[in-house]
């Protein structure tokens, strides 16, 4: 036993402090390990052959040549490959015809990238200079479009008598936005390596969700899940686009057990351009109708969405998000909401950062904005009428869904006091006097927070350390560093005495992954839940070993002392020494709790962006001079990591603002298939942004906080496209379209807002 002195006062909190991200050491000197850094011994190469194009009948494959290239271990098609499972896919909504993907195109393809062989060889090189061997002739089929695509989702909200309120309303505007395909674009592209041995798969996959994967693999491979391990080691980001298993990560496995040696495939970014799945690509209407004094009666919503050739699991979740959402933050509730989805003639299209959050804050906010310039009434004045009231919540929504808390107007007024919003409009006038294009715009949102539950367990280690496991993954976000704050507050003890274990299935306990910024509110719900558990166990046992009662301890760093400071104390390591198995003997484990917790709802957090832009008369060439960001994301664990979160998103969401842009051409092969021409926000892209804060902590989980990853994807985009229309307003340019391009620009101040053509719905 030691004196009580020396283990000395509890720790103070750690939530809410500015800590620094733990992993980055590791990262920043070479150090991290991905999919591509492991190497098996005998590991095998696989090279896929993709489709030349958009949609055709395969009439041959010819192989011969590669076989006998050196090197060559196995070529596979379709027909080598029989009684698979299919992939998941997320049935959110009742009206689906699912989809799923094909490991290798069988009898037809249905867009240009698509796998149809499968080359292993006993080197990279080796199986990529094989595939070049290899032709397969196709005849081309017709591109499937408009009316002739194939509706695989569909579902409508109503609520209220829409049809009346539109007849006795002042005012009715409309808005139309087409939103281009974009690529998630993380920095490290897809891999996946596989080894089979006896009867166990292992799995490395460039994944944000190891639970998902594996049963995934074990569906479509026909194996038991006891029988199937998948390992997420560092992911250089995912954003959305690794939340589903691809055709890629499962034909490696299946090579693997075909070919009974480990099978390794890494894309490359032409691969990642061409057949990983993208966001957005989708296009909305609305129309609102109002009274006239500019109060809200109704709404009308159609939302169109692009689905790609196949359906990933989460390839619903953007519609439904837009269409749930809808009427954001506003107090409105009489609307019909109707989102459809199509199959097309290119990549699967999924979840992306946002992922239906952006479409559904565009929408509305252009709707707002058309709603003012129509009435004369100021963009904030007609929000803040609107606005659900900071009294109504919980506060359930035309859509069903139950907004946990917020304070919306707050978020209004501290924008328009933070931007000197009047000073603002009053420079802007005089600056339009002198003949500049200067706009402010606004973008308020709501962004839900994920739902359901996630899993956690913790343990106090034989020396004293603490090991916690979560079934929330990481891809970058600082998810270790932001972990061993959680536990080192609920155990009063240093973040440096706790390891956090994510990715590996057979390491920590089933759960969901990481995205839909759940990970914090609900994993680190889990979290908090797991501590108390263990912390309960361990004052029980250190009482026993002090010979006290319960209520007299208190946590430290170093152990568990029996009161302030004037009483015997233990420590960490001691107290697991001390805890013995049923054979009498120290366990590695001394005390461990597990729990799996369930969100009492889901958390929705908020923002209000505002943008001042200006824009050369010469170039179309567009400056965002000013960025002001109100958010409120509940309580905040680590304001580093969050700005962190906010700016990296905010990044993203300039790129689909002004550049961001997947094309095909009319027979569906990709025209923007490489860094050359699909054009990514760089360092010097991205402006100043001067980020505030409220705090509204939410009732859904025990740390009342919010999600805070795809906010920059959601508000600021509906920011700078209000800020760049009220620029051009006074030009008489309308019907403006992302991504907002220089030539855009000029093209508009010109009379011609269209800018150039493109094939939006292949």
């Amino acid at each position: 036993m030691n004196v009580a002195g020396s283990i000395g006062e509890a720790a103070s909190s750690w939530m809410g402090r500015s800590v620094r991200r733990r992993e980055d050491r590791r990262l920043v000197t070479g150090r991290g390990a991905y999919v591509d850094d492991h190497l098996p011994d005998g590991c095998l190469h696989l090279e896929f052959v993709r489709s030349q194009v958009g949609h055709g009948k395969i009439l041959g494959i010819y192989i011969e040549a590669a076989r006998e290239a050196d090197g060559v271990v196995a070529i596979f098609d379709a027909s080598d490959l029989h009684g698979l499972g299919a992939s998941a896919i997320n049935f959110l909504l009742t009206d689906i015809e699912p989809m799923p993907m094909q490991l290798l195109a069988s009898d037809t393809v249905s867009a240009a990238g698509q796998p149809v062989v499968a080359v292993v060889a006993t080197s990279l090189a080796a199986a990529r200079d094989a595939a070049q061997l290899v032709e397969i002739d196709i005849e081309p089929l017709p591109l499937l479009a408009g009316d002739e695509r194939k509706q695989v989702l569909s579902h409508q909200w109503q609520a209220g008598d829409v049809d009346e309120a539109f007849a006795r309303a002042a005012h009715v505007v409309s808005v139309t936005v087409k939103h281009s395909l974009v690529a998630p674009m993380a920095l490290e592209p897809r891999a996946a390596l596989a080894t089979f041995e006896g009867e166990f798969l292992t799995a490395w996959l460039s994944t944000q969700t190891p639970h998902r994967a594996r049963d995934d693999l074990s569906r479509i491979l026909g194996l038991p899940l006891a029988q199937v391990r998948v390992v997420a080691p560092d992911v250089g980001g995912a954003f959305g686009g690794k939340a589903s298993i691809y055709p890629e990560d499962a034909m490696v496995a299946w090579a693997s057990k075909a070919l009974g040696r480990p099978v390794k495939w890494c894309s490359t970014r032409g691969d990642e351009l061409l057949a990983a799945s993208h966001g957005r690509g989708g296009t909305t209407h609305g129309e609102l109708a109002l009274d006239a004094d500019g109060m809200m009666l109704a709404m009308r919503a159609q939302l169109s969405f692009q689905q790609g050739n196949w359906m990933p699991f989460s390839a619903v979740v953007p519609a439904r998000n837009a269409g749930r959402i809808l009427p954001g933050p506003y107090a409105l509730d009489t609307v019909d909401i109707d989102i459809k989805g199509f199959l097309s003639h290119g990549a699967a299209v999924g979840i992306y950062r946002g992922a239906g959050r952006p479409e559904a804050t565009m929408l509305m906010e252009r709707l707002m904005d058309e709603a003012a310039r129509e009435l004369g009434i100021d963009p904030i004045e007609i929000r803040r009428r609107n606005v659900i009231d900071k009294g109504a919540f919980p506060y359930d929504t035309p859509t069903g869904e139950v907004l946990d808390s917020g304070n919306y107007a707050l978020l209004l007024d501290k924008a328009v006091v933070c931007s000197d919003y009047v000073g603002l409009r009053a420079e802007q006038a005089r600056r339009r006097a002198a003949g500049e294009v200067v706009g402010i715009g606004v973008g308020l949102y709501i962004e839900p927070c994920g739902q359901g539950w996630e899993s956690a367990n913790i343990s106090l280690c034989r020396d004293g350390t603490i090991v916690a496991g979560t079934g929330s993954s990481a891809q970058g976000q600082g998810r270790e560093t932001a972990f061993a704050q959680i536990v080192a507050d609920a155990l009063q003890v240093s973040p440096d005495r706790v390891t956090i274990v994510h990715g590996d299935t057979a390491a920590v306990p089933t759960g969901i992954g990481a995205l839909a910024s759940r990970s914090t509110a609900i994993g680190g719900g889990a979290m908090v839940r797991a501590c108390d558990e263990l912390r309960e166990q361990i004052v029980q046992a250190a009482a026993e070993a002090l010979q006290c009662d319960v209520d007299e301890l208190v946590l430290g760093d170093h152990g568990v002392i029996a009161g302030y400071g004037a009483g015997q104390s233990v420590g960490w390591g001691e107290l697991a020494e001390q805890l013995l198995g049923p054979n009498g003997e120290p366990k590695d484990h001394a005390l461990s709790s597990s729990v799996v917790f369930h969100a009492d709802g889901e958390a929705w957090a908020s923002g209000c962006c505002l943008a001042v832009v200006s824009a050369s008369r010469d170039t179309g060439e567009l400056a965002i001079e000013q960025l002001l960001w109100v958010d409120d994301a509940g309580r905040i664990l680590n304001p580093l990591l969050v700005r962190g979160q906010l700016v990296g998103g905010m990044a993203q969401g300039l790129g689909e603002a002004l550049m961001e842009r997947i094309v095909y051409d009319e027979e569906g092969q990709l025209l923007t298939g490489s860094l050359m021409d699909y054009a990514v926000p760089r360092a010097i892209d991205i402006p100043a942004v001067r980020i505030e804060k409220i705090e509204t902590p939410s009732p859904t989980n025990p740390l009342g906080v919010k999600g805070v990853g795809e906010a920059g994807c959601i508000g600021i985009p509906a920011a700078i496209f209000n800020a760049v229309a009220d620029a051009l307003a006074p030009l008489g340019a309308r019907d403006l379209q992302m991504p907002l391009t220089s030539e855009k620009i000029w093209l508009a101040m010109q009379g011609d807002a269209g800018g150039p053509t493109q094939v939006d719905n292949l």
